[in-house]
């Protein structure tokens, strides 16, 4: 499987005319490999696009280019659809962001104010949990879980994380709706489930590219004093953290299982 990073997006510099510039950017998850090509912004089109990605290939085109930035995003799809490229909207780009900042190119990107959630996939209850580290894996790999995400890169022991860490997770009931809310978080894409103080408090579920998603809101102090010893647990588990959807609390049947990390 070959897997590149891609940014394409305007760049901090212009050249000796003072036209604006587009800069191409291209590296493997581990930038053995990297590619960079610049064009004007009258030229920053699909077509141009693939043209580079053709020559930056030499050959032998990716299975799968993976892009970060929205704005990026319909270009590089347009020019992956005419190679016969995937192209896959994520925030996890680690290789090419670190390039974009050793270039110093910008990486804020403007995200929406929170949605609530659609009202027939509201749960009927949630709470807040933890699992030790060893337990993440072996809890919910075995078991029939029809959405499962525990990929490779989140699990503890490639984290580094100690098998007695306490890793802090939300688990929703959501009765009949369960797998519905299930499957329209799996097409949402989870990144990061954060508490949010104010009035009231809440837990915003970051998703996409920069979807945020109001979970649920709250006001008792108990519940506060929980979040915020949650967020702390998420610090001492490296960031790492769990959103579980049930039916119920009886244990037997579960919805979806996603391992969540907080990322820019």
């Amino acid at each position: 499987m070959k897997i590149w990073q891609a940014d394409f997006y305007r760049s901090p510099q212009r050249n000796a005319a003072g036209q604006i510039l587009w800069d191409l950017l291209i590296c493997d998850p581990t930038r053995s490999f990297e590619y960079k090509a610049t064009c004007l912004q009258s030229e920053a089109n699909s077509s141009w696009v693939a043209t580079q990605l053709e020559l930056a290939a030499g050959g032998k085109l990716p299975n799968i280019i993976q892009v970060f930035r929205p704005q990026s995003l319909s270009l590089i799809e347009a020019a992956g659809r005419n190679l016969g490229i995937n192209v896959e909207p994520t925030r996890r780009t680690f290789a090419l962001k670190q390039w974009l900042q050793e270039q110093q190119y910008p990486l804020a990107i403007d995200k929406p104010p929170p949605a609530p959630l659609p009202e027939n996939l509201l749960g009927e209850q949630w709470r807040f949990a933890s699992l030790a580290a060893s337990e993440v894996e072996t809890s919910f790999s075995n078991r029939p879980i029809p959405i499962l995400h525990l990929p490779e890169f989140l699990k503890p022991i490639n984290l580094g994380l100690a098998s007695t860490v306490a890793v802090p997770g939300v688990i929703i009931y959501g009765g009949r709706q369960s797998m519905r809310l299930a499957r329209w978080l799996h097409q949402a894409r989870p990144v990061a489930l954060n508490y949010i103080s104010g009035e009231p408090d809440g837990l915003i579920l970051e998703a996409g590219l920069v979807d945020r998603w109001i979970v649920a809101t709250f006001e008792d102090s108990e519940v506060a004093t929980a979040a915020q010893a949650y967020e702390q647990r998420k610090q001492a588990s490296l960031g790492l953290h769990f959103l579980l959807v049930q039916p119920d609390d009886s244990g037997m049947t579960y919805s979806g299982f996603w391992l969540l990390r907080t990322e820019a």
